[in-house]
């Protein structure tokens, strides 16, 4: 398999932090999402980007923020990205990426075909595509929900514009398969890793580094 970045999502604790700069992660996240249970204050946030190693980027995930909101996220944490988890529209995307000079990542919910197209329309925009599973109508969750979605979706079409990130219900006894199915080169993982909503497992995060390799 050749090599593939993978992103640990949801840090709250600094253990969590060094467990997966430990496994060799590319990308660490932060949730600023007050309804998600690995939901951050900037302090909090600030104090565990600060454990990050250099080389690993630092990935602060919201949902449908003001301005206000990202300059208070900004201006306290030591960020190299912003990912966009909402509902964003493209025009949002592109104010978002001029305002705040970081790279932005845009998540994009797939259940069937026709959701792919939103992929060629954020290209135009973002840095980089989170495709995460489409979340149920009744989920409070943007994301971080466990669920997967039909990768068969994504054969054949691992070349976009952007560089993207596979998401979703991944875990370590799948996460090989789903890289085989969809010829991802970088992937995303939270629930998939945890023992508990919000508590990240170093044994799983291990396993799910060592299943990438």
């Amino acid at each position: 398999m050749p090599d593939v970045r993978f992103k640990i999502c949801g840090l709250t604790a600094p253990d969590q932090v060094r467990a997966a700069a430990d496994a060799g992660a590319g990308y660490v996240g932060f949730v600023f999402f007050p309804k998600s249970p690995r939901n951050l204050d900037v302090s909090r946030a600030a104090e565990l980007a600060h454990l990050v190693p250099v080389g690993v980027a630092k990935v602060a995930l919201v949902v449908n923020a003001t301005d206000e909101e990202l300059d208070g996220i900004v201006s306290t944490v030591p960020l190299d990205m912003l990912q966009l988890h909402g509902k964003e529209l493209p025009e949002r995307v592109s104010e978002i990426r001029e305002r705040f000079g970081l790279p932005v990542m845009k998540a994009i919910g797939v259940a069937e075909a026709e959701d792919l197209a939103a992929i060629d329309l954020y290209s135009e925009v973002a840095d980089q595509l989170l495709i995460d599973a489409k979340p149920p109508r009744e989920a409070e969750l943007p994301g971080g929900n466990g669920l997967a979605f039909d990768w068969r979706l994504l054969a054949g079409r691992k070349y976009w514009r952007r560089p993207w990130m596979l998401a979703g219900g991944l875990t370590p006894l799948n996460v090989a398969e789903a890289v085989r199915m969809t010829g991802a080169r970088q992937v995303d993982v939270s629930t998939g890793v945890e023992s508990a909503p919000g508590v990240k497992d170093a044994a799983l995060i291990r396993d799910f580094a060592s299943a990438l390799r």
